[in-house]
């Protein structure tokens, strides 16, 4: 096999991987070649029928290939960690705003965290005495699978 393929092919299956990772912390639950099945699906669906081994990299993983082009070309497992999870946490921090911008001003202020506070404390609170007690705390096996730490 020529080197160029076999460079091609580690790219290709790298760039699967990661894809595919990324993919799974955004929807946890799911299978992880669902990810890269959902991105190949989608590149069939744009194409006249077919996939090019360009569109079939560019499917993978387009994160990675700007992580490679800001780095020269080579990136060390530092450099892709901390491309990877810097990514991870500005698309925490979008979910963040989205969910706390009360003005939809694409900014996060004190004003909007203590509204989604006190909205948050009034759906634990349900008899509305002002004070949430372990009986208003949300059981296990709900939303946040986590033994609650008051137990």
């Amino acid at each position: 096999m020529k080197k160029s393929t076999k460079l091609a092919f580690a790219f290709a299956t790298l760039a699967g991987l990661v894809g595919t990772a990324a993919h799974a912390e955004q929807n946890k639950g799911g299978d992880m070649r669902d990810g890269s099945r959902w991105r190949l699906q989608k590149a069939l669906k744009d194409s006249d029928g077919g996939i090019t081994f360009d569109q079939f990299s560019e499917a993978m993983n387009p994160e990675l290939k700007k992580i490679l082009a800001d780095n020269g070309g080579k990136v060390t497992v530092e450099q892709l960690a901390a491309a990877l999870e810097k990514a991870r946490f500005e698309r925490m921090a979008k979910r963040m705003v989205e969910r706390y911008d009360s003005k939809g001003e694409g900014v996060l202020t004190q004003e909007d965290v203590t509204a989604h506070q006190k909205k948050m404390f009034a759906l634990f609170d349900k008899n509305n005495d002002g004070k949430i007690e372990k009986s208003e705390l949300p059981k296990r096996g709900g939303r946040d699978h986590r033994q609650s730490e008051v137990e």
